[in-house]
Parts: structure tokens; sequence; C-alpha cells
């Protein structure tokens, strides 16, 4: 027997939340061939089977939460081991009703040894509807992901215990299903539980869905009725969602180019409204960046003009070679490399009392998504072109939001470069992407008045802000690797002929 376990996830990741088994128990499977999808609070990350033969045993369901090294399944070499049934969900029985039907209870279930609490983040189905087995009742959220509570058993919903916001423990009992039982009418729910009907679940028998596809059909305007899920019972996964949306099913609207504006209603003066477990992790991940280093921030401004008429001048060209549109990131990952080559301090990192030099020049892009800023790596960037670079910043930006990023794409950065300015930023602190020792904060272009040559002239000016490591970094050193970055954009020639 080969066991399938789970992979290493990142230094700052050590569980993850099975996301859908691509391969049944009992079917054979091929060496290398994804079998298994496993989701954090960044991406998604399929397992590859570990050696050719029949998936025998899975231990590991959907929806569960797996650690590090966890045991997801076996695979029999031989192609002939037997396959027990996977472990039964938690699940209680009571004395039958009148009906002939049973009451189960949907218990929360574990989460891995580190999570032993969650938040009820939706309620997918409400009182009196009709489940089948393995259909999403609820969605949990946790600290590390948001995750589905399946129904145990088919039936009808009976009673729904706990309501949208209220934190549980592993173990408690969230709904009843009356198993067996046929679209009889359900007893009332008391009012704090009945006001958590799902938006999911509409009346017209739309289908229920997973956090994940539902922000993309809500905040894209598309019919859930009118797309073909692709997932176990004909669920509507995460890709079905996208493959709609480029598919041009979204309804157009003049806003629909823009992140979502969420109006609140009028309330009272104050109101209390809690931190999902996600923001709770981003709040604690950032602190401790800031407490791990002592961090200090350097400015300049430099003038974007020549940049600016590079890519006016060559722009079709480029686009008809290469395929890809000239961006300013570009020139700004080439300005930073040769920086790092005259200031290898900012290429380093602290490691307990020592400091390691890295000489080679891997440089993590900043990418916002729906769940957060993620920073993809550009490996060996010193070797790259121009249009190298924009190919792999426009692929890493269309993977990340649709959560399709590898786990090691984001790893092993050397330094990172992140551009408040596409949100309209004109100056900002940039928070270190620890362990790295320096991050560079690009901002919006403005037209300001600067002398030059004893001359008030308008000119296309950038802010730009470098936060560094002071315990490796020195003042001098970080403002000399402003200033190199600075005079390679003013003048891009210098790049060309490595000055």
């Amino acid at each position: 027997m080969m066991e399938i376990r789970v992979p290493t996830l990142g230094e700052s990741v050590t569980e993850a939340t099975i996301g859908q088994w691509l391969k049944k128990q009992g079917e054979a499977v091929k060496a290398d061939e994804p079998i298994v999808e496993l989701e954090t609070d960044k991406v998604s990350v399929e397992v590859p089977a570990p050696a050719s033969g029949v998936l025998s045993i899975i231990t590991a369901q959907e929806g569960d939460t797996v650690e590090l090294n966890a045991l997801l399944g076996e695979i029999d070499e031989n192609g002939t081991g037997a396959s027990p049934a996977p472990a039964a969900r938690p699940k209680k029985s009571v004395a039958p009703v009148a009906t002939g039907s049973v009451d189960v209870e949907v218990v929360a279930p574990s989460s891995g040894e580190s999570v032993t609490e969650a938040d009820i983040g939706e309620w997918l189905v409400k009182v009196g509807d009709q489940v089948k087995v393995d259909d999403p009742l609820v969605s949990l959220e946790t600290d590390k992901a948001s995750m589905d509570v399946p129904a145990p058993v088919a039936g009808v919903i009976k009673e729904l215990k706990v309501a949208e916001g209220a934190t549980i423990a592993v173990g408690d009992v969230l709904a009843i299903i009356a198993q067996g039982a046929a679209g009889a009418a359900s007893p009332a729910q008391p009012a704090a539980i009945a006001s958590a009907t799902p938006a999911a679940a509409a009346a017209n028998g739309a289908p229920a869905l997973s956090p994940a596809p539902r922000r993309i059909i809500a905040e894209n305007n598309l019919d859930a009725g009118k797309i073909v899920g692709t997932g176990k019972g004909g669920r509507i996964s995460k890709g079905d969602a996208l493959a709609a949306l480029e598919g041009g099913s979204a309804k157009s609207t003049p806003t629909q180019t823009k992140a979502p504006v969420v109006k609140r209603e009028l309330g009272p003066r104050e109101e209390r409204v809690k931190m999902t477990r996600l923001r709770q992790t981003i709040a604690r991940r950032l602190k401790e960046s800031q407490d791990a280093a002592a961090m200090l921030t350097t400015f300049n401004d430099v003038d974007m003009g020549a940049v600016m008429e590079a890519r006016k001048q060559y722009k079709d060209l480029f686009l008809e070679k290469h395929g890809v549109k000239l961006g300013f990131m570009s020139f700004f990952v080439k300005a930073c490399v040769a920086a790092l080559k005259d200031v290898p301090d900012v290429n380093a990192e602290v490691e307990g009392t020592d400091v390691i030099y890295k000489n080679y020049y891997d440089i993590s892009i900043a990418v916002g998504t729906e769940k957060g800023l993620v920073v993809p790596v550009l490996r060996n960037a010193d070797t790259m072109s121009l249009a190298d670079i924009e190919k792999q910043i426009v692929d890493f930006g269309t993977r990340a939001r649709s959560g399709d990023l590898k786990l090691e794409e984001m790893q092993g950065g050397t330094f990172s470069i992140t551009n408040g300015g596409i949100y309209g930023s004109l100056m900002s602190t940039p928070i270190l992407n620890a362990p790295q020792s320096g991050i560079l904060g690009m901002h919006r272009i403005e037209q300001r008045p600067v002398a030059l040559n004893g001359q008030v002239v308008v000119r296309p000016m950038m802010y730009l802000a470098l936060s560094y490591d002071h315990r490796i970094v020195d003042g001098k050193g970080a403002v000399t690797f402003l200033v190199r970055v600075k005079e390679n954009l003013e003048d891009p020639q210098r790049l060309l002929l490595d000055l």
C-alpha cells in the first residue's frame, strides 16, 4: 500500500480543508495524476497520486480539515486492494417520530487539532427544505478558511439550532434532519433561528452554493439557475462559476468593472461587529511581522516621464510581438533587481544571529484578490526580459483571482513589490513580507510642479516607499537602494547598459 499524505503547504500554512476528491474509492489512478484538491485560506492545491494502482481507502472526507502529513488515503499498487467504507460523519439518532422518520443531529465537524471553534457564516437551507446526502447545509468560518458542512443523511430540515454569526465548538449540534421524511411541514423556529434563512436558497429552487461560487455569482450578477454544476451531486463549483463568467453569461452593468460598493443601512451611532476568523488571522500575522523586525520606511519620489514615454512609443510594437501589454511593473522589477545587486543587504534575511545573503533575485509581486493580498514570486527575475515579466504577472493575476495559484509559487521570495497606486494611494508604509528584509511600495502617478534646470515644470511624479528591516539594513543602504531605483526609472537606458 502507498500512503497519500498532506504535502508541505509553506511555512505559514499548517492545515488545509479537503475541497474535493477527484477520484472515487475503488477507481484506478496513475502516478502523478491529481486525486484530491486541498484548500487553504489563500489557494487551492491538487495532491497527485504517489504511485499507480487503485485508490483503495479514503480516510479524510470532503469538508474535513487536515494538518500537514495527515493521512488522506491509500493506493493499492497491485490494484486488488479491498475498499473499506469511508468513516461515517458523526451523527446521533434518537427514537423515530410518528411519521416513521428518524431524527439525526448534524454536528460541527473537527477542523484539526489547532482549531477548536468556528463561526456560523451562512445557512444554505431553511426549515422544511428537502436535502440529499452531502448537500451543503451551512458554511463555517475558521481562522484558516471557509468550509461547508454537508448533510449526513437524506431527509427534511426539522430544526436549525444556531443562528448566523454564532460561535460554535467542535461537536456542537447545528441542526436536526428528519431522516426519511418527505417534505412535511416542520415546526416553527424561534425568532433568532428563523432569521437565519439563506439568501442562497431562493424560493424558486435555486441551487445551494458554497461560499466561493456564491461570491462570484453575486458580484458578477450571474444566474445560478443557468450554470451547469460539475461538482458532486451537480453542485456548482468555483470553476463552474468562473467558466460561466468567462463565457459571457454575466449581465453587463456600468459598475461591473469596479469593486462592488456595499452600502450599510443606517443604524445606531455605534455598532459592534465580530471580525471573521480569516480577518483575525490576517491581523495577527501583520502584527507578528511588525513585532519580529525593526521596521522602518524611507521615501523618495520619481519622475515617471521617461517610462511613460517609452510605453507610449513602443506599446503597439510590444503588444504585436509579445502578445502582452507593456506595463509599469516590469520596469520596476528590473530597477529593483539592479538596486538589489548594488545593496545586497536588502536582498538578505535574518535567521537567529546569522544573516543569509541571497545571490539570486526572486521578486514577490503583491496581487489583490477577494480574500486579500497574495504574493506570487517571479523566479530568477534578473534573467527575465520585460516581456517575460509582464506575461508572468498577467498569469499570476488571473490565477490569483480564481484561486488557482500553487503554494510553491508563493514561497521563497527575496524581495517584494506592492502597488497601492492602483487603488489611488498617494503614499503609504508597506509592511514587510517576513522573513524578507525589504518591500517597495509604488503609488499613484500625479502631475506635480517640480524644479527642473532652474524652471518650475509640471511632471508625472510618483512617491516610492521602501520599508526595511533596520536590524541588517542601515539607513545609508536603504536610501542608496531607493536612489538607485529612482535613477533606473528616470533613465531606463541605464538598465540596458547595466550602469
